[in-house]
């Protein structure tokens, strides 16, 4: 097949995408000293905040999706006065612009309740599939601080910097997310030709011109994030379709995926089209103007993903590379009405599970479009923030120690050689068991086990193989926590 044409390969979902990569265990490590330096502290940060946000959550849909012509049920278009007709719901999509108006926007909030929770980093949307900016950008009209839209006249109208500004107050990293693919930029939907999928309306290479400007578009507009934002930790790519195909990549995810992505009455739901965003000279020019910078191009294998994203989903294992979980809290990516987030217990052993395997944990809160978050967010985070009060230490900078789980408890261990056994309350349970079996470590001879929370030495058996902890009724009676509870063991045999 040449490379002229353009390429009818058709793939799974994004979701299947991106597993595909992750279950390969595709991965090309970073060279850049500064940046190594970086991402180990971001490995030791475990616990990170995500939004998504933009005009779509007036109407509580799935981000931009809705305006992508493919055949999807979770981007059907559901909302506006003419749902049935393409080319006028997209009109009155992008009219959305003309009623964004989060007037109860307080980042601050957000950021204490994230600093509270024991979250380290932040990644925040600048721009999703939609092409609409949450930022003064002067590359496009189509932004939160245009005259035509009514938040515009507030005094924080820039949403990015308020929200940056408010989480580096708090001390917590950030990150920006940035979609390469942007729906309403005529030079990657031109407007000559419909919109057949996700993917760029046209054969870039046979209109290597008009895809430049695209290109210079894009660079353009992260490189003033990168400029006129201050100290940005994390550069979060998202649109991983928007890549450079090689024919192996091409190959792996063609054969034998036609049926899946295609429905019951054949349409196509989108195809591989090779679309290079030079990302190799965008990151060049990106760490000069932020040295050390951490580079997310998702789910394109290449030296530019410094660490891999599974998304919505927690790999079973302990895996040979960076890697982060961003998960939904509630509801879905965006805004959902009455959103029914995960309860305390569930979000606590979720990260503790991460953390055992050696990730990080990117949990998504969705504002609204008056610019809050629900109650549900709040109140999750506060179970967090109970819990990390006593646990902490057990999780920020800890590796994963084999097997990092047996049964119901996981392990993690620090650099002192402390190990960490989380026990995690069972279907039923309030309480740490009375006596908890160890098979898979082994503690020194000697060595002091200790509840967090708790200054009390802890009586311990050791067994040919383990050992076991008694938790006295005193401690059961009068635990430091709820859901997990933590042994800390100073030292173990190696």
């Amino acid at each position: 097949m040449k490379r002229g044409i353009l390429i009818i390969a058709v793939l799974f979902s994004v979701q299947m995408f991106s597993q595909a990569i992750y279950e390969d265990e595709r991965y090309i490590p970073e060279t850049d000293p500064l940046v190594l330096k970086n991402l180990e502290e971001w490995q030791g940060k475990k616990f990170g905040l995500l939004m998504h946000w933009g005009t779509y959550s007036q109407w509580g849909i799935v981000e931009s999706w809705s305006i992508c012509p493919e055949d999807y049920g979770w981007c059907e278009r559901k909302k506006g006065s003419n749902p049935g007709n393409y080319t006028e719901y997209v009109k009155e999509y992008e009219g959305l612009k003309k009623t964004f108006n989060p007037t109860k926007f307080d980042p601050a909030k957000w950021a204490k309740a994230a600093k509270a929770a024991g979250m380290k980093y932040m990644v925040f949307t600048t721009k999703h599939h939609d092409g609409f900016s949450m930022y003064d950008t002067k590359y496009s009209d189509y932004k939160v601080t245009d005259k035509d839209c009514p938040f515009s006249a507030n005094p924080k109208a820039d949403i990015l910097k308020e929200v940056f500004t408010a989480f580096r107050n708090e001390n917590i990293s950030t990150g920006a997310y940035f979609s390469k693919p942007d729906w309403h930029n005529e030079n990657y939907w031109d407007p000559y030709f419909p919109p057949f999928d996700r993917n760029v309306n046209y054969d870039p290479l046979l209109y290597p011109e008009k895809w430049q400007k695209y290109v210079d578009f894009t660079h353009n507009q992260i490189l003033e994030i990168l400029t006129n934002y201050g100290k940005v930790d994390i550069l979060w790519l998202d649109g991983g379709w928007v890549q450079k195909d090689s024919p192996q990549d091409i190959k792996e995810y063609y054969d034998g995926k036609f049926a899946e992505n295609t429905s019951k009455n054949g349409f196509i739901k989108h195809r591989a089209v090779d679309q290079d965003p030079k990302m190799d000279e965008l990151v060049v020019k990106a760490r000069q103007k932020q040295p050390g910078l951490i580079v997310v191009d998702r789910a394109v294998h290449s030296k530019n993903q410094n660490y891999l994203t599974p998304e919505n989903r927690v790999p079973e294992k302990t895996l040979p590379y960076p890697w982060e979980s961003c998960i939904t809290s509630g509801g879905g990516w965006s805004y959902t009405p009455d959103a029914k987030y995960m309860t305390g217990r569930e979000g606590i052993q979720m990260l503790v599970d991460v953390v055992a395997k050696g990730g990080n944990l990117l949990l998504n809160v969705a504002p609204s479009p008056e610019g809050e978050w629900q109650k549900g967010a709040y109140d999750l985070l506060a179970a967090y923030a109970d819990w990390m009060k006593v646990n902490s230490t057990a999780i920020y900078n800890t590796k994963p120690i084999a097997p990092f789980k047996e049964n119901n408890i996981c392990m993690t261990q620090n650099k002192a050689g402390n190990v960490f056994l989380f026990y995690l309350a069972k279907e039923g349970e309030n309480k740490i068991a009375s006596e908890v079996v160890v098979k898979s470590i082994n503690p020194k001879k000697g060595t002091k086990i200790t509840m967090l929370g708790s200054k009390k030495a802890l009586k311990w058996t050791k067994f040919a193989d383990g050992f076991k902890v008694t938790i006295p009724e005193s401690l059961l009676n009068n635990l430091p926590c709820k859901e997990v509870w933590t042994l800390k063991i100073e030292a173990i045999n190696r």
